[in-house]
């Protein structure tokens, strides 16, 4: 299987008055196998995912003959780091939202679950 979603990416930051301000960028998400399978079952509006992959780059035209490229990101890993119901990942999360299987594009890729949590670092990213 696999499934797109589009993922909002926002950066606080301070314009030329000192005041915050609040930059949106959206990117099309594709993951394939067991990640699709559990993007299909868990994500919903809302919810706060970390994804991990690959981004490239696609050339098409609008509807209005208008060459356009977006960004896409071909996700090798996707983390949930909230439960469904909108709290910290716990017993109620998904099977991802404390462990994850990274999916591997080659045929050497491991089915077991990785030994830390990545939600742990979450305070650390830059957004």
């Amino acid at each position: 299987p696999v499934t797109n979603f589009r993922l909002a990416v926002s950066n606080n930051r301070r314009d030329q008055n000192g005041e915050w301000t609040e930059d949106t960028e959206w990117f099309t998400v594709t993951a394939w196998e067991r990640q699709a399978e559990s993007v299909n079952q868990y994500l919903a509006k809302g919810r706060r995912v970390f994804v991990d992959g690959r981004l490239s780059t696609r050339q098409y035209t609008s509807n209005s003959g208008e060459a356009r490229t977006s960004l896409e990101v071909r996700a090798s890993r996707v983390v949930f780091l909230d439960s469904p119901s909108g709290e910290s990942a716990g017993a109620d999360a998904p099977p991802g939202a404390q462990s994850y299987s990274p999916v591997s594009s080659g045929a050497s890729g491991s089915d077991a679950p990785a030994t830390s949590n990545p939600t742990e670092d979450v305070e650390e990213l830059p957004w």
